[in-house]
């Protein structure tokens, strides 16, 4: 329950994934953005892949680097929080005309930009290993489910996004205090996740 909360925490806070979503839906339409989500949670998919096999290498006859990861997560966390507290609280979209891109062509950006983006694995090493929910079932299995939990959320969100980009656009307009809103809900659940992660 943590993780998914945490998950649609993130997923509709200002991101450069959500944002990319919806521009595309603004600027191309509606399943242009979608096209985009495939793109983006097919690439979660290969960093989740990753991570399993990796981390789970790594921790399985260590704790002690697993301790070491947990805190480099909370740490991570904590820096990201810092960084969103720095950033300005407005939300820019910059949208142009359409770019006259396939759905195809879409996908395989959406897919290229998370799979290519190191800060995504990083963000996975740092999120995901302070959820993992039992001794005795394998850590493969346990990040995969994990994956696939962020994988459907953060497509919920996504797709929401995509599917209501047009009354977005119109109540972000209206509404000029939303941005500092979604601004101290990431910093909130940033710092929330890392001490988690320190003293879970």
């Amino acid at each position: 329950m943590a993780f998914t909360i945490a998950t649609f925490a993130l997923a509709i806070s200002p991101g450069p994934d959500n944002i990319f979503v919806f521009i595309q839906s603004i600027k191309n339409g509606k399943k242009f953005g979608i096209a985009v989500v495939g793109g983006l949670m097919t690439g979660c998919l290969v960093h989740t892949t990753l991570l399993a096999f990796g981390v789970s290498a790594i921790i399985k006859d260590n704790p002690d680097i697993f301790n070491l990861i947990k805190i480099f997560g909370a740490v991570y966390l904590l820096f990201l929080a810092t960084s969103v507290y720095r950033s300005n609280d407005s939300i820019s979209f910059e949208t142009k005309k359409k770019t006259g891109k396939s759905l195809s062509a879409l996908f395989r950006q959406g897919f290229i930009m998370n799979v290519l983006n190191p800060k995504v694995t990083i963000f996975f090493l740092a999120f995901f290993p302070g959820f993992l929910f039992s001794d005795s079932l394998s850590t493969i299995i346990q990040f995969y489910v994990l994956g696939v939990l962020f994988i459907i959320v953060s497509s919920f969100v996504f797709c929401g996004i995509a599917l209501l980009s047009g009354s977005i656009s119109n109540f972000l307009t209206t509404n000029k205090r939303t941005g500092l809103v979604l601004k101290w809900l990431q910093i909130t659940v940033f710092v929330g996740i890392a001490i988690f992660l320190f003293f879970g």
